[in-house]
């Protein structure tokens, strides 16, 4: 089981279908991230690319570090953010949250500034080899809008930007390089463990 952290908890009985397919990492590591992501926000598709990769490898691979996405779109700024949040929630629902995640980010400066990005997030169903059927249905039925509405609603409550990072307590606000994950993952790690 996911315990939902910070002010999620706070809003009573969350409707997370699909917190477990949107989890990496060993259920036991010492450590446990929550990412508090917009995937319309550059910044976040930049720390995806770019710095997420090592700390898969080296924290999360090697059971240091659970992770665990968590949806903060940021509608005002980014009016394509929570529709792509329901994409990636639909994806979740048949355990293919984190191909689409990644294709979302990866193809991020093409539906962005799209006005209806729908069709090409149906197109992602092929990529992610989502069964088409079942995910064109959760996004026409908006399934998983409420989840991505709980999320937003919460997540407001301790972070003001994307991406933010929950780290055992505390709120790690920005896109900061490796180093800084590093530094942080290694700190608690070892206090941890003494």
């Amino acid at each position: 089981m996911i315990l939902v952290p910070f002010a999620l908890a706070a809003q009573g009985e969350p409707p997370t279908k699909t917190m477990g397919a949107r989890t990496k990492g060993d259920a036991k590591a010492p450590i446990t991230v929550y990412e508090l992501s917009d995937f319309q926000c550059p910044f976040c598709r930049d720390f995806t690319l770019n710095t997420f990769p090592e700390i898969e490898r080296d924290y999360i691979k090697t059971g240091k570090v659970r992770w665990i996405f968590v949806n903060l779109p940021l509608t005002e700024l980014h009016p394509n953010a929570a529709a792509a949040a329901e994409v990636g929630l639909c994806a979740a629902m048949q355990e293919k949250f984190w191909p689409v995640h990644d294709l979302l980010f990866l193809h991020q400066k093409v539906w962005a500034p799209l006005k209806e990005p729908g069709s090409f997030f149906v197109s992602l169903a092929d990529s992610a080899k989502l069964a088409r059927q079942p995910f064109q249905e959760c996004l026409a039925n908006a399934t998983t809008q409420p989840e991505v509405r709980f999320e937003a609603i919460g997540s407001a409550r301790v972070a003001s930007r994307t991406p933010s990072f929950y780290i055992e307590g505390g709120i790690l606000a920005g896109a900061y390089p490796v180093a800084t994950f590093r530094q942080i993952f290694d700190s608690i790690y070892t206090a941890k463990m003494k």
